[in-house]
């Protein structure tokens, strides 16, 4: 009998008794009993801690603006599990998805995969059937050892290193940095978005043999009253408007996805008629993505982040310095396996309330809010806060004590932003 889309799920939740488990030689197998078909014509992974989604959105954009066939791969998904598998701008349907899963489950046999491994074979398998001219990829979890990788890229992305998944990646950014290299490819562009990106990255790289790209070294940007400049050592300059995501740190996003296509367009015959000018600034302009500082109207306003470590922490502070002066309450929740007192240092006095949410009944590695009021109370002594048992609670109490003219900025999870945007009907 056909399982519908959520059995599908849940059964993926189950087939494999963990969650995570690194290693490309099971996926690997499974794609290629599967004929490991291309995804594209050309790929494009992007790796990093932060940022990944964001600049995935920005790759899309950009070269559907060129009048190319474009697949994205993202995860984790916000309210639907569809979001993580988009040909041609629109999510895949249920029937697709269970389509592929059945072709997965009977190539796999006995081959144990995870929730992560179903979805992405999932991807790679729906874009080779697409005709696309370009798949673009996010990276789960490190590059070296997580699934995306069985797939050798054109041109590869990081954009950022910082502290996460230190159980899985390392204990420092040299370490992580050199999980993220993994996915670069010898005589291929990679990109490297961070203007101070650890020696064990860069180490990573020259051994494998990749052509570094980075910035502040090869290409560069400049802000201005008017808008931005993109430029590149080998003389390419643009004058573009400025990214229609909100917060600072998309710049450096935008920066290095122009930096991926302009290795693409001048590396590679196929696209070398493309306007890269007029697909990157109209890509700019029509670019979406949800929950990153997503503002979703309201008096007072309400704002929705993904923002869930301390280097994404860094980046909300930079954009509420950047705001006008007015008291910030914040919906924060987390999980367990983050650094919830380096994001809460990174914020600082610069939240006024904050409204704490258990995620412990919406997730296994969710943080109950007695934990993680404790932990504030560590960092923030003087913090003022009250406590909830979920997203819902916090944000209705935000509300009823935020005034007019002031902001709610809900952040710290996936688990939080979706809870919003469900609430919301976004």
């Amino acid at each position: 009998m056909t399982r519908t889309l959520a059995e599908w799920l849940a059964y993926q939740e189950r087939v494999n008794v963990r969650s995570i488990e690194l290693g490309l030689d099971r996926v690997r197998e499974v794609w290629q009993r599967m004929g490991a078909p291309a995804p594209a014509q050309r790929v494009i992974t992007v790796g990093g801690t932060n940022g990944k989604g964001s600049t995935v959105a920005l790759l899309e954009a950009m070269l559907r603006a060129a009048g190319l066939r474009v697949g994205a791969f993202t995860s984790p998904h916000l309210l639907d599990y569809n979001e993580r598998v988009r040909i041609d701008g629109a999510n895949v349907g249920d029937a697709a998805l269970i389509a592929s899963f059945e072709r997965i489950e009977a190539a796999r046999d006995a081959i144990p995969l995870t929730y992560f491994e179903f979805g992405t074979l999932a991807a790679l398998d729906l874009f080779a059937r697409a005709g696309l001219d370009v798949a673009v990829l996010e990276v789960g979890l490190g590059g070296r050892l997580d699934a995306v990788n069985i797939v050798d890229a054109d041109v590869a992305i990081v954009t950022a290193v910082d502290l996460d998944h230190m159980d899985w990646l390392g204990p420092d950014r040299d370490s992580i940095g050199r999980e993220k290299a993994g996915i670069a490819r010898a005589g291929r562009p990679m990109i490297v978005g961070e203007l101070d990106p650890p020696a064990g990255l860069l180490d990573a790289l020259a051994a494998c043999g990749a052509r570094v790209e980075r910035a502040g070294l090869d290409f560069f940007f400049e802000r201005h009253a008017d808008g931005w400049r993109w430029l590149h050592r080998d003389g390419t300059a643009m004058e573009l408007p400025d990214p229609a995501l909100a917060a600072p740190v998309q710049f450096a996003n935008a920066a290095a996805a122009i930096a991926a296509l302009h290795a693409l367009w001048a590396h590679d015959a196929s696209f070398a008629s493309k306007d890269v000018f007029a697909a990157v600034s109209a890509g700019l302009h029509e670019v979406r993505v949800p929950a990153r500082l997503q503002s979703l109207g309201g008096d007072p306003a309400l704002i929705v982040d993904v923002g869930h470590n301390p280097q994404a922490a860094r980046a909300l502070a930079e954009w509420l310095d950047a705001q006008p002066p007015g008291r910030v309450h914040a919906v924060y929740g987390a999980l367990a396996d983050k650094d919830v007192a380096g994001v809460i240092g990174a914020l600082g006095v610069r939240i006024d309330h904050w409204h704490l949410a258990g995620l412990d009944h919406a997730t296994p590695r969710g943080l109950a809010v007695t934990a993680l009021a404790a932990i504030l109370q560590q960092t923030l002594p003087q913090a003022m806060f009250d406590t909830h048992a979920d997203v819902a609670m916090a944000l209705a109490a935000a509300r009823a004590t935020a005034q007019p003219g002031e902001r709610i900025l809900a952040f710290g999870s996936f688990f939080v932003a979706g809870a919003i945007l469900a609430e919301r009907g976004t």
